[in-house]
């Protein structure tokens, strides 16, 4: 991979408190990379530095092989668009659009003739003439994301952009981000806490815990491949067992729960006999039924909470104390209800394990 934006050693004190404690990414040209994790891990504070608004402790942001270091953030040639879009209430969506042009010297018919084409290229044309409050939430964060992009900035920063929109709405805007990110082939840095976000939009996912990255990889190996506990219990929804390797050789391990299973273990240091892990199991990876099923490995669950989203269910129940989630296609629910005695099933190959 060619890196074009590259951190390097990137580390942020406040007084005794690390809020990055070093990171290292690379970032290739035209790549869409979403910063994702909980609040307070670091992936806001990041964008910050490579955006100009907050200085390294140490550590170096370079962009295209160009240091960032002292270059005040107009000076970047960086589009950023925030959660409350920040548009000029009395200029129009084209006067809005035209702003960071006006400021690079664009004489202003020329200007706002490109305003107008970018605004076109977000899906408003013909809305140039309306002032902010004239527009929906969406519109006006479309107007900003023209304005973000309307001089051809070497990076396009987004700074949980869809939060304030309604779920139909952010999902649609989810869509044409993607599209215009594709279009254009501005290299991308998307922040974000929501994971469905993160798994539909993004080429790479960078996951941030305490400020550190814990996993930086394309979404169906995070989500499949998690390096850490953390990864795997924050992304999606997962059934994590503790359990000891017995044979490390032949990726054995003995759960309290599972009890003796194989396991995948790929991308992860060699482990050792007698290490303690933890088992990953996905729930939509799991099956229930009234009886073991042959040729799966098999546990009895007593059924407590049956969540219906209408194409799925999310059958919640408990083997011994431990709690299990299974998700099925919401037809096959029908053949148990809460309170039933049933039977969760698995492949070998559907386990896998991360370090405690």
């Amino acid at each position: 991979m060619t890196s074009y934006l590259t951190l390097s050693g990137v580390n942020k004190q406040y007084g005794a408190f690390t809020a990055l404690d070093h990171v290292d990414l690379d970032v290739e040209k035209g790549e869409f990379v979403t910063f994702l994790g909980p609040s307070g891990s670091g992936k806001t504070t990041t964008l910050m530095i490579i955006a100009g608004f907050e200085d390294a402790t140490d550590g170096a942001v370079e962009v295209a092989g160009q240091s960032l270091a002292g270059l005040a953030p107009q000076d970047r040639n960086i589009g950023i668009v925030f959660q409350n879009y920040a548009l000029f209430p009395h200029k129009t969506a084209a006067e809005n659009v035209y702003f960071p042009l006006q400021m690079r010297s664009v004489k202003r018919a020329e200007g706002l003739a490109r305003a107008e084409e970018m605004l076109t290229l977000v899906g408003l044309e013909g809305f140039g003439h309306r002032y902010p409050k004239e527009l929906s939430g969406g519109q006006q964060q479309r107007v900003a994301l023209a304005r973000a992009l309307v001089f051809e900035p070497d990076l396009l920063l987004l700074d949980e952009p869809l939060g304030a929109l309604d779920k139909n709405l952010r999902e649609q805007m989810q869509i044409e981000i993607k599209r215009i990110q594709r279009k254009l082939g501005v290299t991308t840095i998307f922040v974000t806490h929501d994971q469905s976000e993160a798994m539909s939009m993004s080429d790479r996912i960078v996951v941030f815990d305490k400020g550190n990255i814990q996993q930086a990889g394309r979404p169906l190996d995070i989500y499949h491949r998690p390096q850490t506990r953390f990864v795997a219990d924050f992304i999606g929804e997962t059934n994590l067992f503790d359990a000891t390797v017995t044979d490390a050789a032949a990726r054995r391990a003995q759960s309290p729960v599972l009890g003796e299973v194989s396991y995948a273990a790929e991308g992860l240091p060699a482990l050792a006999d007698g290490q303690e892990v933890a088992l990953v199991l996905r729930p939509e990876q799991m099956k229930l039924s009234r009886d073991p099923v042959p040729g799966r490995m098999n546990a009895a669950m007593t059924v407590e909470t049956i969540v219906n989203f209408g194409d799925s269910a999310l059958v919640i129940g408990r083997h011994g104390g431990t709690p299990i989630r299974v998700r099925l296609h919401g037809a096959d629910v029908v053949i148990l209800k809460e309170g039933d005695a049933a039977t969760v099933s698995w492949t070998e190959d559907a386990v896998y394990v991360v370090t405690r």
